[in-house]
This record gives C-alpha cells, structure tokens and sequence, in this order.
C-alpha cells in the first residue's frame, strides 16, 4: 500500500532501540486514519502503529521513539500467557482455580479442591489434550451463565433474545444486532460473576436502545446496578483475560 502517490511503501514493522534491546512495531497504514496511533491489541500480537493518509515512515519512527517509554511499561504491565495445562492456574468466575488431571482417559471436567484444598478443576484425558479440554469446557459454562443473565435481563424489559453466540472476540466483550441475536467473549466466564453480568445487561439492554445514549446508560443501570464499577474493573482488567488460554 502506498501513503501517497511516489511515496515508498511502508515496511511491515519498525525496531526502536531501547538500551540494549530494541522493540518490534507493527506498521499499518490506514488512509481513513486522522493521526497516529500506537496501541496493543488484546489478541497480545504486538504493538502496532497506525500511520494516516500523507503519513510516512520517518515520522512514524519519530512517534515511536516519543512514545516509547509509554509503551514499554504497557509491555510491563501485561501478564505472562497462561495455557491451559497441568499445574497452572484459571480463574473461574472470578476465583483462582489450579488444572489437577484425573489420570483418567475419560470423563468430565468436575470442580473440587485438590490435596492443598485449593479450589480446582480436574481434567479427565491425555495431557497434550488438556488445553483444549479446558477451553471448550469454560465456553460451554460461559454459554450457560450467559444464557441464563440475558434471558432474565430480556424479561424484566419485556424483550426476548433471538440467539446467542459465544466467541474469542478482541475488541469487544458483547455485541448486539438489529434482529435480537447476541454475541459474548467466553472470556467472561473468567471474571467476576458481576461482570458477567453486566455485560450480558448491557447488550439485553441495546435490545430496547441501540444506542448509547443517557437513555441506554439508565436502563443499563437499572438491569445492572453494578455497571460503573463494572466498566472500570473491565478496562483495568480486561486485557489480563486474553492472556489465558
């Protein structure tokens, strides 16, 4: 893609040297673009820099470079990749549970506690199959909490859901469309019940409001009292959920 016509293409990525490292920018050139912008995706692919219309690499460098120190302590800040494997810890609705396998080649995931008393989920199967045991069990339970807070949500505003579908999604939590059909990160069923639920009342709640109006946020609260602190827990939190799994 070019930023303008004569304009070399841009590299696929920038380094910008940092003591004796150097940290990899992703560069994307987007014409619809206003000015630049230097994010971290919560998929945890790395940093990226968006460069506008008329932008160019020697600039782009140079708001890298200003905004380094920014970045590394984001960088910093992130929580090591947790997988899904024996030994490690997921938390589950909030609390910290510890992957114990049965040793069993069949069964169900079932929660206890294991021999510290510490609370656990313990994984029937082998245990290159874990992770996946796992992932899908905490969508199937993130499905059914979910399910259960929209349909009650639904009824007390006397609108009915169409569908609801559970996905890894990175931008956002919830959605909601036009024709009644709601859509979640499973990554909810890793934090606070509360959480949950105030995401599920928030896209029931788009239901009578597409919107975002004063209107909505009203509603939104009456469905769901705890949605201001909700919504702080969730941007100082949220990015920790995508580092699991």
């Amino acid at each position: 893609m070019f930023l303008r016509a004569g304009k070399k293409t841009l590299p696929n990525h920038i380094e910008i040297q940092t003591g004796a490292s150097a940290v990899r920018i992703r560069l994307k050139a987007n014409p619809r673009a206003q000015r630049y912008l230097l994010r971290l995706p919560a998929d945890r692919s790395g940093p990226v820099l968006t460069v506008p219309k008329g932008g160019d690499l020697a600039r782009a460098e140079r708001f890298a470079r200003q905004h380094i120190d920014w970045l590394i302590e984001r960088l910093q800040d992130r929580a090591d990749h947790v997988t899904f494997l024996p030994g490690e810890i997921v938390p589950l609705r909030g609390e910290d549970h510890v992957i114990v396998p049965t040793g069993k080649l069949r069964g169900l995931i079932t929660l206890g506690r294991n021999d510290a008393g510490l609370p656990a989920l313990f994984v029937p199967g082998a245990e290159d199959h874990i992770p996946r045991k796992v992932t899908t069990w905490l969508k199937e339970q993130a499905r059914a909490d979910l399910s259960a807070r929209t349909t009650l949500h639904a009824a007390t505003i006397g609108k009915k859901v169409a569908a609801i579908s559970i996905r890894d999604t990175t931008s956002r939590w919830g959605s909601c469309a036009s024709n009644g059909r709601l859509s979640f990160s499973w990554r909810l069923i890793l934090a606070p019940t509360e959480i949950l639920d105030y995401v599920a009342a928030h896209e029931v709640a788009h239901l009578k409001e597409m919107n975002h109006s004063a209107r909505f946020w009203r509603l939104c609260e009456q469905l769901a009292p705890q949605t201001p602190k909700a919504r702080v827990w969730l941007k100082q939190n949220g990015v920790r959920l995508h580092g699991y799994g």
